[in-house]
């Protein structure tokens, strides 16, 4: 048998090259999907508008309550939250201005916890750890809304608790009663925004008159005018806007359709409601957009989160310097485990909220894309 020396070379030689090469193809692999990923984003948050000088961008979305700890922490979030908003921040932090409703309290301990009407209804108590702010801002909220049926969950204290730790972190807010309006200065735009409930210590949904008073001497003040109104009967049997008053555990819930027409009337550009724990349907009045409930967004530990209940839009509008809409987009979501939002492939809300305005407001003129799109007819 012959033996041939450069054998041995030629078969380690070629063996080399085909690693080398399928290590080539899993690193272009690799990048590949890191690209695929990156261009998702991309697409997800970019302006969509030919003129980016002729609109702003507004983001909103509905409830969040980060996990409480009170009673226990058994309802705090894994990794002491710090990941809870991981997968939506870049969308989040794609606008102007970027608003949330605060479910809670913020305070470490102590307060007092609230007394119920109803002892055998669910009656809870939110206090969220006070350095959970620092999730809301480096996720990219600008403000957040005081105004709801838990943000006097611990009283005094815990009011005094909330406003100082969003201070502390450079939060906007109003809603409470003693904070009831504020503006945001962002690229020389004045941009105002109070929020009103049908609670004790905030400002007052039911009050229509007063509401209005609040919201047109803000406008005078502003350039943009967002309202924010936590009101509505709550669950998936409250999906529509009825245009009538809405009791919800003998709680007068208001009328939410005539107090958005009369924010509108006097100066609000943008109405963001929450309250219902599901979503509602949008509608264009004037020539501004008003949703009537943008759902749980990220709300940890205490919710009931099946169904509709578990998935919610980031609803991005733009508007014109004027204050119109102009169009926008709903970044569709859904919670996983027990109250974390993830970005939903699915869409399904997408498809909830169009078939919401479509039945609600057929008339409005909105039209909703399966990717979420949102336009007006001419």
């Amino acid at each position: 048998m012959i033996k041939y020396p450069g054998t041995r070379i030629i078969i380690l030689t070629a063996l080399l090259s085909f690693a080398v090469s399928c290590n080539r193809v899993t690193e272009h692999k690799i990048v590949k999907k890191d690209m695929d990923e990156k261009n998702k984003v991309e697409t997800q948050t970019k302006v969509e508008p030919q003129d980016e000088d002729s609109v702003y961008a507004i983001i909103g979305v509905g409830d969040i309550m980060m996990g409480t700890n009170y009673p226990s922490t058994s309802s705090l979030p894994p990794d002491d939250g710090e990941h809870l908003f991981d997968d939506v921040k870049d969308i989040l932090s794609s606008a102007d201005i970027t608003f949330g409703n605060l479910e809670g309290t913020l305070l470490n301990s102590g307060g007092t916890p609230k007394k119920c009407k109803d002892p055998e209804s669910n009656c809870i108590s939110f206090r969220m750890p006070e350095h959970y702010a620092s999730y809301l801002k480096n996720a990219g909220f600008t403000v957040v809304g005081t105004a709801n049926n838990h943000s006097g969950d611990m009283g005094e204290e815990g009011r005094k608790s909330t406003v100082e730790t969003l201070e502390k972190y450079g939060i906007k807010y109003a809603g409470y009663i003693i904070t009831p309006t504020t503006i945001i200065i962002k690229d020389g735009v004045k941009f105002g925004f109070t929020a009103f409930a049908p609670n004790n210590g905030t400002n007052n949904l039911n009050d229509i008159e007063e509401a209005a008073k609040i919201v047109s001497e803000l406008k005078k003040k502003c350039d943009i005018l967002i309202v924010s109104f936590h009101g509505g009967a709550e669950g998936t049997g409250s999906q529509h806007v009825t245009g009538r008053r809405e009791i919800f555990l003998g709680e007068d819930r208001g009328n939410v359709l005539e107090f958005a027409h009369a924010m509108v009337d006097a100066g609000a550009d943008v109405i963001f409601g929450q309250g219902p724990h599901v979503a509602r349907a949008m509608e264009i009045y004037k020539d501004r957009l008003i949703a009537y409930s943008l759902g749980n967004f990220c709300t940890y530990g205490k919710f009931g989160l099946s169904g509709a209940l578990g998935v919610a839009p980031i609803l991005k509008v733009y508007i014109d310097k004027e204050g119109k809409f102009v169009q926008g987009r709903i970044f569709p979501t859904k919670q996983i485990k027990r109250g974390i939002p993830m970005y939903d492939d699915d869409g399904k809300i997408i498809k909830i909220m169009r078939q919401l305005t479509n039945q609600d407001f057929p008339e409005s003129g909105l039209t909703i894309d399966d990717d979420g799109k949102i336009l007006k007819s001419n």
